[in-house]
This record gives structure tokens, sequence and C-alpha cells, in this order.
């Protein structure tokens, strides 16, 4: 089987995993409650066009992201809007998306 890379607005990833790895390292670095810092927010919003539910999860429009301990006592990140509503989002859903 041959990897599949995966490309974003911002990076390049040779395969799948290294997407995974990446974002993965990227949510360790910060702590429930932490705003992402700007220098992650580009990539992060980049990933977020990838989602099967795009559209719903921006919303009004994206004003920063956090981190946050989610229904599995996991983290993940989160959009808060423009309007200060707020929504998670997995970004190994971004990477590879469920299907029904």
């Amino acid at each position: 089987m041959v990897a599949k890379s995966f490309i974003i607005d911002t990076r390049s990833f040779p395969k799948k995993g290294d997407a995974h790895e990446f974002f993965k390292q990227m949510l360790n670095r910060y702590r429930p409650g932490d705003r992402v810092i700007d220098s992650d927010v580009a990539d992060l919003a980049a990933l977020l066009k990838c989602h099967t539910e795009y559209a719903a999860k921006v919303g009004s429009g994206i004003d920063h992201f956090r981190v946050m301990t989610n229904l599995y006592n996991t983290q993940s990140f989160e959009i808060v809007r423009t309007d200060g509503t707020r929504d998670d989002f997995s970004y190994k859903h971004c990477i590879t998306p469920k299907r029904d």
C-alpha cells in the first residue's frame, strides 16, 4: 500500500500519519483553556477547511482557537467564533474523515 500524502494550504505532509503526528504534537503543547498562539493558527485554520462540516464549524467566523477537555476527557481544539459561540473539532477527523 502506498502512503497517501496530505496537503493543506500551509503545509504538505508525505503521508497522513505525518499530519496526525504534527497536529497531535501541536495539541499536546497546550493545556485545557489555553489560547492557541498565532504561529499555530494558520495551520489549524487550513486544517479545519478539510472538516466535512466546515461551514457549520466556522459559523459566524473564527475569532481564535483554544484547547479544551472534551466529553471523553481528552484534549481537543475548540473554535471560538466571532459571535462568542464555540465548537470543538477533531484534527483526526479533518485528516481522515469518518464515513457513514
